[in-house]
């Protein structure tokens, strides 16, 4: 990880970005804020970054925003149209399933940052859930430059009982890319997920997993 970065930083978790009433009662995207901190620390003007859960395109508007070029699946149509319809390189963006990357037509990247799906451990599903993980970023390897850096946003969860997701991820990503650490993200404000200001997950808090392409 580079030196310079804080291994804990602190986030209002507030969007500035309205979104349709379609999607506001799912509405799990990150502060946009978060998005650019990471994209000034491991990118400059014009480098591709590359987000496979693209979700409400926080990281593709960011990016493009800022001035770099943004690429992104998204599995849901409806998200897709959305997207689309907030950025300027639209053909960038593909709805697909990120289990079928290297299918797709895509630049290497110099950058990724994405949040995936979450889900608690129950049994088998949670098994091949970490399964799918593996095989995603097993295959986004091959599309990231040497030494290009990956950003993964999630939390553990707590319910009755603990989903260790953010180190259950951890371990299957670092099969294929190098863990350089990770950055402990507190959350905020009234506008975070829980009217308390907490993440909404039985924290305050998520990580930010950092991986390198070393190979």
């Amino acid at each position: 990880m580079k030196s310079k970065i804080k291994s804990f930083l602190i986030f209002k978790n507030s969007k500035v970005r309205k979104i349709p009433k379609e999607f506001q009662s799912d509405d799990n995207r990150n502060p946009e804020s978060l998005v650019a901190y990471f994209l000034k620390e491991f990118t400059k003007k014009g480098d591709t970054v590359f987000d496979p859960f693209t979700g409400l395109g926080t990281t593709l508007i960011v990016s493009e925003q800022m001035g770099r070029i943004p690429f992104g699946i998204e599995l849901d149509k409806k998200r897709t149209n959305y997207v689309k319809s907030q950025i300027k390189n639209k053909q960038n963006l593909i709805n697909g399933n990120s289990k079928n990357l290297s299918s797709y037509k895509l630049p290497l990247f110099d950058f990724c940052f994405t949040s995936p799906l979450y889900t608690h451990n129950n049994g088998k599903p949670y098994k091949r859930y970490l399964k799918n993980i593996y095989e995603i970023f097993a295959q986004l390897k091959n599309l990231m430059k040497k030494n290009s850096y990956l950003v993964i946003e999630v939390s553990n969860l707590k319910d009755k009982d603990v989903t260790t997701l953010a180190w259950d991820i951890e371990k299957e990503v670092s099969k294929v890319l190098h863990f350089e650490g990770e950055i402990v993200i507190g959350w905020k404000g009234k506008d975070s997920y829980d009217d308390d200001g907490s993440y909404g997950y039985g924290y305050d808090h998520s990580y930010c997993l950092i991986f390198r392409n070393v190979k």
